[in-house]
């Protein structure tokens, strides 16, 4: 084999052994971009449509209660009581409704094991129309230990009421006025921020993790 015939092939190892670093560094790359893409939040909505949701939710509350004087909403706290300070704001503009608030504590991450707190006496719900409000439903948990206080006062009716609606439901429940119906998998997380945080950066939005 001749010196200029073994120069080339060692060349062409060289350039072979290059190109395939090139091709392996690109591609790992390409994943770790793909990667962080994963991590990036997606907003869902924006505050413009945030505003029509609610609005739009108050719409269908009102018609729903169209004939009633009064109507009790019922927030738990959290985004949720936000959310129902927002929809009693949308329910005012439009409607003749006498509205009152009331805010509903228990333990999301151990709701059988914390006790129901209101910040009213539940004789207020004596034959009252009353909504229940959160911002995400997702299991279904929450909202169903938290109907425990209005179950045992005889009330004329209740709906519920979220932004998203996951349908993740493992409860018996269901929202009758929901924001947005969104198919989402177990592992995703929604993130509803109904105000601008100033020291993290949140805006105000829904987003999807």
């Amino acid at each position: 084999m001749s010196s200029y015939r073994l120069i080339f092939q060692i060349k062409i190892k060289n350039w072979y052994l290059s190109l395939s670093k090139l091709f392996l560094t690109k591609k790992r790359l390409i994943l770790q971009s793909e990667n962080k893409s994963n991590q990036v939040t997606g907003q869902i909505l924006t505050a413009e449509q945030i505003k029509q949701k609610i609005r739009r939710l108050a719409f269908e509350i009102y018609e729903e209660n169209f004939e009633e004087k009064t109507i009790i909403l019922a927030g738990i706290e959290g985004m949720g009581m936000i959310l129902t300070k927002l929809l009693a704001e949308e329910l005012e503009k439009i409607s003749p409704l006498e509205i009152t608030q009331i805010c509903v504590r228990l333990d999301k991450l151990q709701p059988t094991q914390s006790e129901v707190v209101l910040d009213c006496e539940p004789s207020i719900f004596e034959n009252k129309s009353i909504v229940l409000i959160d911002d995400v439903l997702n299991t279904g948990r929450t909202l169903a230990y938290s109907l425990r206080p209005f179950l045992k006062v005889r009330i004329k009716e209740l709906h519920t009421a979220v932004l998203i609606d996951r349908g993740h439901h493992s409860f018996p429940i269901a929202a009758d006025f929901a924001g947005l119906r969104l198919s989402t998998t177990l592992q995703e997380r929604i993130e509803v921020i109904l105000y601008n945080e100033k020291d993290n950066g949140k805006k105000y939005g829904v987003y999807l993790h």
